[in-house]
């Protein structure tokens, strides 16, 4: 969370697999109920309704205002946030980010829904929580996460933003942004998870549970037999070499380009690729939630200035 006058700058990082703010990462899932739930966790109260944060699994779709589960997803990430600071009111600026090549269309959209009520109030883990909503700045998803990493990315530079739901490819040069050769696939982690699923039933006729196989992409090792941990590597193997056949059709060469990978899926390409040269991995899973921080904060900066317009639009620095 970052400071401007009276504002609580928040960035979430809105993922299919993980909901990320500065300081937090939560499993991107909820329950609804109409009363109380009886299992204990995150819990959030908004609404008349009660959700459980961070259960389930929330499915793939390309536009994130079609239900509610994002908005609350948001709510439960910014009281996660807030009390890292011990904090329970704020006037708050949300800085998230959208797909490279859907922010254009989906940006007003995606603004207006998580503004939808300027005073909200609820209830986290019995905690209640007052906001004043301020604003919502909307970036491109990908070259936030290694706005750390500016200095050092000299020459050309692909950057791989591998997610659950989508890959972002962005080619920089002396680390900037090229504008012209942007593209969004729909090849995320959670393709690898179905592929996994599918292979293990294939093999041996069972079904895996997704924490297991996320495990194994996570960290190459799990409790489990040998026959299903191979197979599992196998396939994430083969889910990787998809992801570099892909970068390739983007005209990535390991002797030209140096590859940046950020994401979810970055310890993918560490565990299971076969490229090791001149590829660079971003571990920090937090990176691009403190990249929408840091953009969010020098536009208002810039806006108070006069320097620019007062305007909400689509930011690359």
């Amino acid at each position: 969370m970052k400071e401007w006058n009276d504002l609580k700058i928040i960035g979430v990082d809105q993922g299919y697999g993980n909901m990320k703010t500065a300081n937090t990462i939560t499993p991107t899932g909820l329950v609804a109920y109409d009363e109380e739930p009886v299992f204990t966790g995150d819990t959030l109260v908004f609404g008349g309704k009660h959700y459980r944060i961070g259960v389930g699994h929330k499915e793939f779709v390309v536009d994130k205002t079609a239900d509610d589960d994002f908005y609350i997803l948001t709510l439960a990430s910014i009281a996660k946030e807030l009390r890292c600071a011990e904090l329970t009111k704020a006037k708050v600026h949300l800085a998230v980010g959208l797909p490279m090549t859907w922010v254009g269309r989906q940006r007003e959209q995606l603004r207006a829904y998580l503004l939808r009520n300027q005073e909200v109030t609820f209830l986290f883990n019995d905690e209640e929580y007052q906001l004043q909503m301020d604003g919502c700045s909307v970036f491109l998803q990908g070259y936030p996460a290694v706005l750390g990493l500016v200095g050092e990315l000299q020459g050309d530079v692909l950057l791989a933003d591998v997610g659950n739901g989508t890959m972002n490819i962005l080619y920089l040069n002396d680390g900037r942004p090229n504008p012209a050769k942007v593209w969004t696939e729909k090849l995320g982690v959670e393709q690898c998870v179905i592929a996994v699923r599918s292979a293990v039933m294939n093999e041996f006729g069972v079904v895996i549970q997704d924490h297991t196989i996320e495990q194994v992409l996570r960290t190459n090792k799990a409790p489990i037999n040998k026959k299903y941990l191979d197979c599992i590597r196998l396939t994430a193997k083969e889910y990787v070499a998809q992801l570099f056949t892909v970068l390739r059709r983007h005209e990535y060469d390991p002797d030209l380009i140096r590859l940046v990978v950020a994401g979810g899926g970055a310890c993918l390409v560490r565990h299971f690729g076969k490229q090791k040269h001149n590829i660079q991995i971003v571990d920090d899973l937090c990176a691009a939630a403190k990249g929408y921080e840091f953009l969010a904060l020098k536009k208002l900066e810039k806006e108070e200035t006069g320097n620019g317009r007062a305007k909400e639009t689509v930011h690359l620095v």
